[in-house]
């Protein structure tokens, strides 16, 4: 079983798996009547894993969730904010996330160590708890086993986002029908370094959390770790799945004849969610993407796809439809890895315009009217070795600008 063993599953979302609920409701944090706080519950104990911002000034939530998950390795909710970050904001913070977790697990009657808390929004600013309080009490009965609720889940996790991100894929394994969904933010301070959002992954596979962490790591290092939106890592993301395990297959394990296409369909999940973050990045036209080959190992082509996409210059340069390969070639040389500077090849789209690192007359016509595309693709390949990989990011424009230079405002 491969790759394509997956199907996507058009209407599914984070409630599709068996087990779960989700829900969403405005509780006063965003001065707009969108909701602000949602959750998604499971029915058993599933098995849970996380990954992490590496932003050194994590926020307090992050602090409660890795605790709740490292207590045993399971969650039964998980709790969201948005409009407020809950992030440098002291041992005030901490208390306010702590309260989150034990006000809500009480409110669904589970223990406080099976919830994990997220926030996301202003950074420096304490909680509203006395808006958060009455949200979290009345949000159970918001909560929904269809597309409603995730739906009303994915508007409350929203900061700058222009569009809700969810994806759902069901797949077979031991003659049972198993499925793997995930909803995500981010738009702005989006950077590979976990990456910087809130994302959230449900499955009702048999797993542990061991091998569900594994696997989790492996796709994310793929896929949420190879987009960028302006070099900024955050202080509060996170990525969190959960494991409902009553599709009723056989536990997975590496061992088992569809490990790979387990890992194929979550991370065909991530690499959905990722590139949807990518595509809305704040004040974004294009999604752009960038294929390295030829290096000299996948991590190689890793580093340089990264600052590829990264610069300010070639974003600039897709925004503003200039096939600038030299844009491209010197972001290619200062990505710190092996290049051989005589073996170059880069195409914008199918069009030529380096080879062997020398340069090749092509249609500037043709070329403006590729970039004035909604989707840009750059292909380098170094014809040095087999090393590959994708990047994902956006252009840099004027309303990325505007956007960020009023955000608390």
């Amino acid at each position: 079983m491969g790759q394509d063993s997956y199907k996507v599953v058009e209407g599914g979302s984070v409630t599709t798996p068996k087990g779960f609920r989700a829900g969403g409701l405005h509780c006063g944090l965003k001065k707009t009547t969108r909701h602000d706080l949602g959750a998604i519950v499971c029915e058993v104990p599933a098995a849970a894993a996380g990954v992490y911002t590496t932003n050194i000034f994590q926020a307090a939530p992050l602090k409660v969730t890795r605790e709740s998950i490292g207590s045993g390795g399971a969650l039964r909710a998980v709790l969201v904010n948005s409009g407020n970050a809950n992030a440098c904001t002291g041992e005030q913070g901490e208390a306010d996330a702590y309260e989150m977790r034990s006000r809500f697990a009480e409110a669904i009657g589970v223990s406080a160590d099976h919830v994990a808390v997220a926030s996301t929004g202003v950074i420096g600013e304490n909680l509203k708890m006395d808006k958060v309080r009455a949200g979290i009490d009345g949000l159970p009965g918001k909560l929904d086993g269809g597309l409603v609720g995730a739906e009303d889940f994915c508007q409350a996790i929203l900061t700058t986002d222009l569009v809700q991100k969810m994806v759902c894929v069901e797949l077979e394994l031991d003659g049972e029908r198993v499925s793997v969904a995930g909803a995500a933010k981010g738009s702005g301070m989006i950077h590979p370094n976990m990456a910087t959002m809130l994302g959230f992954v449900t499955t009702d596979a048999k797993i542990g959390s061991d091998a569900l962490q594994t696997l989790l790591r492996q796709a994310t290092d793929l896929t949420f770790n190879m987009i960028t939106v302006d070099g900024d890592t955050s202080t509060n993301d996170m990525l969190v799945a959960m494991a409902s395990g009553l599709a009723g297959n056989r536990e997975l394990t590496p061992e088992h004849e569809n490990w790979a296409a387990f890992a194929a369909a979550l991370r065909y999940v991530c690499e959905v969610l990722a590139k949807a973050i990518a595509r809305d990045g704040e004040g974004a036209t294009k999604l752009v993407e960038v294929r390295v080959r030829g290096a000299q190992s996948d991590e190689s082509a890793q580093a340089i796809a990264k600052t590829v996409i990264g610069s300010s210059l070639v974003k600039s340069a897709v925004f503003g439809a200039d096939a600038n390969w030299g844009r491209i070639i010197a972001a290619v040389g200062r990505a710190g890895q092996p290049v051989d500077p005589a073996t170059v090849d880069i195409r914008i789209g199918d069009i030529v315009t380096l080879e062997q690192s020398r340069p090749v007359p092509f249609d500037e016509d043709a070329a403006l009217e590729y970039l004035k595309g909604d989707t840009v693709v750059i292909r380098v390949d170094l014809n040095m070795a087999g090393g590959e990989a994708t990047a994902w990011g956006c252009d840099l424009t004027y309303d990325y600008v505007r956007i960020n230079a009023a955000y608390r405002t």
